[in-house]
């Protein structure tokens, strides 16, 4: 099956413990979109949501995502233009909400002690290699089950579900 291209992106470096309620904060659950966005994160890094560019990569410590099945916490990462979480480990339901939206998220364990904040990290989303190139920092992350990287090839669960159907209507 075809890989997926390398992602490379500038390192926003959290600690751990980053909670779906940091992510994703209630209290802006009934605000539109827009405003909802601008919330993602701010307890930790209040200028992220203003700052965060597309193709930026979070980097974080150890059970990023950890709390609730929260899935619009994934999903405010994704429509801010984050193209990958990389983090010490992941908490499950994270890892799999994110996935299934079609968001890169791969557990490296000790990634959050060797990046740091602004570092240029590449990330091989097929092998799990994590790389700093202008700092010679290459680590093995987690890799990422075939069948999950089949829904990252397809952009997410609902395009995969949508291209089984369309083959099987032929």
């Amino acid at each position: 099956m075809a890989g997926l291209p390398a992602i490379q992106g500038r390192a926003w470096l959290f600690g751990s413990g980053i909670s779906t309620d940091m992510l994703s904060p209630g209290q802006y659950v009934h605000h539109p979109m827009e405003e909802r966005l601008k919330h993602v994160l701010e307890s930790a890094r209040p200028e992220f949501a203003g700052e965060v560019k597309p193709g930026d990569i979070v980097v974080a410590g150890a059970n990023f995502g950890c709390g609730s099945s929260r899935e619009s916490a994934p999903q405010h990462l994704k429509d801010l233009g984050v193209a990958a979480v990389v983090a010490d480990s992941l908490a499950r339901i994270f890892s799999r909400n994110a996935i299934a939206i079609g968001l890169v998220a791969i557990a490296c364990p000790s990634i959050s002690e060797v990046v740091k904040d602004g570092d240029t990290v590449e990330i091989d989303v097929v092998s799990g290699i994590v790389s700093v190139a202008e700092r010679g920092i290459v680590l093995e992350g987690d890799r990422i089950p075939e069948p999950m990287l089949d829904v990252l090839r397809h952009g997410g669960i609902e395009p995969l579900l949508a291209s089984i159907a369309a083959e099987q209507n032929r």
